[in-house]
């Protein structure tokens, strides 16, 4: 029987979402409340993500908010999951990061990814000319390091960023970025938040091209989207705001902000082809009581091998996310 999940192998992965009838302050506040949570149960991190013109995030300046949020919080961990190193230059991102990291010593984390962010628009308003090949990845990540590392770099000083390094992370969804990831010998957090079932696989291909030439072990955090109630029959009812979002999007081809649960109960689609898509939304997602979903967190992790889970809970009602977060953390189960 898998050993039981400890709140030290849980982690928060934010995107401040913006539900219907809030606002990004409203969101943002929300954000630090969940993370002084997370830091008083004991969690691992708390990661601020980064996305761009999306109307119902408002997660965009993961800098900022994690400067908020170590400023707010005692001991948990805290960073980006992740910065989208295309759209930045690394000697900013270094600059930014140093200056967290020289703040709040030993507490900040820096996961590089190379995903979209975004729509196509805000993708060129963000940075027009961004290169965001795995060579051209690759490249930006050692220029980062090297900015952490070095006094200078091409001629140029990260003055807050030189000896003052996060600890630093790939952020990916594939076999490629977890091949890279190993490769540097760097800590890598799987985005499976939709793609669960892939955990195992990528798992393996990281550890199994884990560079000898290092002097750590491979660390893996797998994202996983929970959604926990008092009762299952709750819980159900909480992930009708993501599923009918989910439907909206891709079948009606409407795009809205995460809905009151209770909206959602109303728009729950009666077509039995529609009703498949509502409930495929949440594939990946563990949905439940807490002994629930205690129990298939800790068979998840103990199938998958994972050192740490990074857990995305998009409920409408903060006070339900916050019950959730908390039910993580009880002796149930």
């Amino acid at each position: 029987m898998p050993e039981p999940i400890e709140p030290g192998q849980l982690a928060i992965h934010d995107t401040a979402p913006i539900v219907e009838g809030s606002t990004a302050r409203q969101s943002l506040r929300n954000s630090l409340e969940i993370a002084q949570l997370a830091d008083e149960l004991g969690f691992a991190r708390y990661w601020a993500a980064e996305l761009h013109g999306m109307r119902g995030v408002a997660s965009c300046a993961p800098a900022v908010l994690a400067g908020m949020v170590a400023s707010t919080t005692r001991r948990i961990r805290v960073g980006a999951g992740g910065v989208l190193l295309p759209y930045h230059s690394p000697l900013l991102v270094s600059e930014q990061f140093g200056t967290l990291e020289a703040i709040h010593p030993g507490r900040i984390d820096l996961a590089v990814g190379r995903g979209a962010g975004g729509p196509r628009a805000a993708q060129l308003a963000v940075s027009a000319d961004r290169d965001d090949s795995a060579e051209g990845f690759l490249k930006q990540v050692e220029r980062l390091r090297s900015h952490f590392r070095h006094e200078v770099t091409e001629h140029v000083r990260s003055v807050p960023g030189y000896d003052n390094e996060p600890q630093m992370w790939i952020l990916g969804s594939s076999n490629e970025s977890a091949r890279l990831a190993a490769a540097l010998g760097l800590p890598y957090a799987f985005g499976g938040f939709y793609n669960r079932d892939g955990t195992e696989s990528v798992a393996e291909t990281y550890r199994t091209e884990w560079s000898a030439n290092v002097d750590c072990t491979p660390y893996l955090a797998a994202w996983v989207g929970v959604i926990a109630a008092e009762t299952d029959e709750e819980a159900e009812f909480l992930a009708g705001s993501f599923r009918i979002k989910s439907v909206a999007r891709k079948l009606w081809h409407k795009k809205m902000k995460l809905p009151d649960p209770h909206t959602a109960a109303e728009r729950r689609p009666t077509d039995k082809n529609e009703l498949q898509q509502f409930y495929q939304a949440t594939d990946g997602f563990i949905i439940g009581s807490s002994a629930r979903v205690r129990a298939e967190l800790s068979e998840f992790k103990a199938r998958t091998g994972a050192d740490e889970l990074l857990i995305r809970t998009p409920v409408y009602d903060h006070a339900s996310k916050l019950r959730s977060i908390r039910l993580l953390a009880s002796d149930a189960g």
